[in-house]
């Protein structure tokens, strides 16, 4: 495949386990690479790792050019797959013009960026200016990297992120968020006789990313299952035994399972009901939910123990109340998500049932109403609340020399005009910005679908554009 270094240092990367705040062994790997070729290797107190190479011969008084990737990967699979992504490589395979991998996230988001950042500093024929590499740590589950970073670390007039999802979009903004933790603590009693333990699955959807997917009609299994629950509870006398439902912060939930418990006699009413639901869902999102599967079946469990019933019946009218997907467009951009929330995850863990949810919003002050209005829902319902993980936005700017001389590279490699755009999404740009207000900034990369799930995907041609693009920008930057 080409451009062949590209893909000869990702293949290399997906050998490299890199989960979030565990890259040791991706700044190993780098160091190495930057060894092996030379290069300078520096690394930062919070472990973000900057590669420096040189000018080329006639090139000493260009401006600083910055190739930003991060080292870190979402750590997705399939149910049942049970991967060591601590231990085990990637495994990819190729079927027509995408990549793909076996049953997990592919890494594409960012091992293509870092694969092209390195696949620049290690080519000799590649005439630019002085360039560093910045991989930082920890992007996709809380940007501790960026967030650590220091000035004086990384030094230029310019910095290029290649950690965008769609070929022929250049992106000068996006969105700030944060996340909203709650706590619901309860007691357990002993199930009664006379009652069925039920197991109720949602799974199969197809999820995505919670800032550039929110607005496409994706299911949330969570709030599915929530709202099945809360439906079922108003008609029999529920248990609430156990739920779980989504992983990661920056993921919209695939996979929901709630455990209960029903009278016996109203054992086939719930399965029907059950499906019954399944028909509405599938008519709701008929569009993008073409594999949702729910299913219902007995459970056999020793002593069975279920939440207290106040708690239990709080907990599931703060998951139906909750606000989730698109709260506002942006009046400025046409087809922009302006503010969203995304219900990310529940987690029981002993005797506390932890969820997180994330919101983003390209305004600070709506940002601010959307976390309270579901720190409120929690609070009602009597949860105990945090905030974590709080991010700012990148500010748009239209008028900067990077943005010119790329548009113009851009027109004249492929004949046409590239879309100019911000992102609901959160790049690490806005944090770069606070520390480091003068640099000019953008960001692009080839084309990834279905990105922080397994069938997150790359579409093999459009490396070589941007890659063409890249290096067309880099050698104009004079």
């Amino acid at each position: 495949m080409q451009p062949k270094p590209i893909f000869e240092f990702f293949k290399q990367i997906n050998q490299v386990p890199r989960p979030s705040k565990h890259e040791e062994k991706m700044r190993q790997y780098l160091k190495e690479v930057a060894e092996k070729y030379n290069l300078k290797f520096e690394t930062d107190g919070v472990g973000n790792v900057l590669i420096s190479a040189p000018a080329s011969e006639g090139f000493e008084q260009s401006p600083g050019v910055v190739i930003q990737g991060h080292m870190d990967m979402v750590c997705e699979e399939i149910k049942g797959l049970n991967f060591d992504f601590y231990n085990s490589p990637i495994q990819t395979l190729v079927e027509g013009d995408w990549m793909m991998a076996k049953g997990t996230t592919l890494g594409a988001d960012d091992g293509i960026g870092v694969a092209m950042a390195l696949a620049l500093v290690t080519d000799p024929n590649i005439k630019h200016g002085p360039v560093q590499c910045l991989f930082t740590m920890d992007e996709e589950s809380g940007m501790t990297g960026a967030f650590g970073l220091k000035p004086g670390f990384m030094k230029g007039k310019y910095l290029i992120n290649l950690d965008s999802e769609d070929e022929g979009e250049l992106f000068i903004g996006c969105a700030g968020g944060v996340t909203t933790n709650a706590i619901f603590k309860f007691e357990t009693c002993p199930l009664e006789k006379g009652f069925v333990v039920i197991k109720l699955e949602i799974d199969k959807l197809k999820g995505g990313h919670s800032g550039d997917d929110i607005n496409k009609n994706k299911a949330n299994a969570i709030k599915l299952m929530a709202r099945f629950l809360y439906l079922s509870s108003k008609k029999y006398d529920l248990k609430l035994i156990s739920f779980d439902g989504g992983n990661k912060h920056n993921a919209i939930p695939r996979y929901a399972e709630a455990v209960i418990a029903l009278p016996f006699e109203c054992k086939e009413n719930i399965r029907v009901d059950f499906n019954l639901f399944a028909a509405d869902a599938e008519g709701e999102f008929y569009v993008e939910e073409k594999e949702m599967v729910f299913s219902l079946g007995t459970e056999k469990i020793d002593n069975p123990q279920y939440i207290q019933p106040a708690v239990a019946k709080n907990f599931i009218l703060a998951l139906q109340a909750l606000d989730n997907g698109v709260m506002e467009m942006n009046q400025n951009i046409k087809g922009l998500v302006e503010t969203s929330s995304n219900l990310a995850s529940v987690k029981q863990v002993g005797n506390e049932l932890l969820i997180v949810v994330s919101q983003r919003s390209s305004t600070e002050s709506a940002l601010d109403n959307i976390r309270n209005t579901i720190a409120a829902a929690f609070e009602l319902a009597g949860a105990q609340i945090d905030f974590s993980d709080r991010y700012p936005g990148w500010k748009p700017d239209t008028n900067t020399k990077l943005l010119n001389v790329t548009v113009n590279s851009y027109n004249k490699l492929f004949g046409k005009q590239p879309v100019v755009r911000a992102i609901h999404a959160g790049l690490e740009c806005g944090l770069f910005a606070t520390v480091y207000p003068d640099m000019e900034m953008i960001s692009f990369g080839p084309t990834l679908r279905n990105v922080h799930t397994p069938e997150e995907k790359l579409l093999i041609p459009t490396v070589d554009m941007a890659w063409k693009l890249l290096v067309d920008v880099v050698e104009n930057l004079k």
